[in-house]
Formats: C-alpha cells, sequence, structure tokens
C-alpha cells in the first residue's frame, strides 16, 4: 500500500468535507433568515381598499364586506349604469367594467354595448336619483330605489320610480359586481 497517496486522499476529503460543511451551513443559515423575514411579514401585509367615495366607516373580512361598504357600492353601480348621457355613456361603461366579476363580464359588456349604441342612436339621457338604499349584508345585495327619469332629445318621456338590486361578491381584497338587474317591486 502506498501511505502517501492515501494520507494525500484523506487530506483531499478533509478539505471536501470542510467545505460541504460550510456550504451546508451558509445554506442553513440562508433558510432561517428567510424564515424570519417571512414570520415578520405575516402580520404586516395590509389590503387597502378604497371605495369610490367613503361617506362612514366599514369592515370587510375574507368574502363579505359591512352593509356600509354594501350601501356606497350600491349607489355608485347605480350611478355607473343609470345616470348616463351619450357623451359620458362610454367612460362610465369601462369604468363599470373593472368592477364586474369575471365570468360576468361579457355579458354586462354586451348588455352596455347595445344600451349605448340605443342611447346614442335617439339622443336619450337618463338620470337617476336614489331615495333608499336597503342592504342584506347576509346575501351580500344592495336594492337601490329611486326615480329614474328619461329624456329623449331634451324632453321628458319618463320619470317612474325603479327599484334595482346589485348584487356583490368579495374575493381576493376586491369588490365584484355579480349582477345589476331591475327589481318589479319599486315601492319602499
Amino acid at each position: 500500500m502506498d501511505f502517501d497517496r492515501l494520507h494525500t486522499d484523506i487530506q483531499a476529503m478533509r478539505q471536501r468535507n470542510r467545505a460541504l460543511a460550510i456550504t451546508v451551513g451558509l445554506l442553513t443559515c440562508g433558510q432561517l433568515v428567510a424564515l424570519l423575514v417571512i414570520l415578520n411579514l405575516l402580520g404586516a401585509v395590509r389590503t387597502v381598499i378604497v371605495p369610490p367615495a367613503i361617506d362612514r366607516s366599514f369592515w370587510v373580512s375574507r368574502e363579505r364586506v359591512s352593509a356600509e361598504y354594501l350601501e356606497q357600492m350600491g349607489s355608485f353601480m347605480a350611478w355607473l349604469v343609470l345616470d348616463v348621457t351619450p357623451a359620458s355613456i362610454d367612460w362610465k361603461k369601462n369604468l363599470l367594467l373593472g368592477y364586474v366579476e369575471p365570468d360576468q363580464h361579457v355579458a354586462l359588456k354586451t348588455r352596455q354595448e347595445l344600451e349605448a349604441a340605443r342611447l346614442k342612436r335617439i339622443n336619450a339621457s337618463t338620470m337617476f336619483s336614489p331615495q333608499q338604499v336597503v342592504v342584506h349584508e347576509d346575501r351580500q345585495v344592495a336594492i337601490v330605489r329611486g326615480r329614474l327619469r328619461t329624456l329623449v332629445n331634451g324632453q321628458q318621456t319618463a320619470d317612474d320610480l325603479k327599484s334595482y338590486e346589485v348584487a356583490f361578491a368579495y374575493r381576493g381584497g376586491r369588490m365584484h359586481l355579480k349582477s345589476f338587474q331591475e327589481k318589479l317591486d319599486a315601492q319602499p
């Protein structure tokens, strides 16, 4: 046996083992630092929610929002959909589509484009004056009641009491419009 060669091989293996031990130590330290950073970030993450206008305080949880927030968003959606002129409907339609739930996007976009074409064709404007907002917090629905005035070429053609149901879903820190439908019972 060649003891010098054996001794050299053992020293080389010890150097490799030391290098591997240092590498494992550095990786372990890196893992611990990453774990500490993650633990510090867990409590610090905040979701900031800003409705179109803040009139009063509200709360949000994982999948629900308070009645106050539903009331504000219901009124805002009614303004976007019902208070339009031929000049403003395209802008309001695009703003509304930013709030629509993804699976309802195509249907509502088609509906709003047809309504925009109709209003422009007959030169009509609608003005909605909300009088009451009833909120069903358990279903995440706001019912907006008020007067809908319709003007065609500057002449008033309708002034009716209307009621609209605005359904919402709160997911991923965002409020989504699920549906906007007229209800037949317009009496407050």
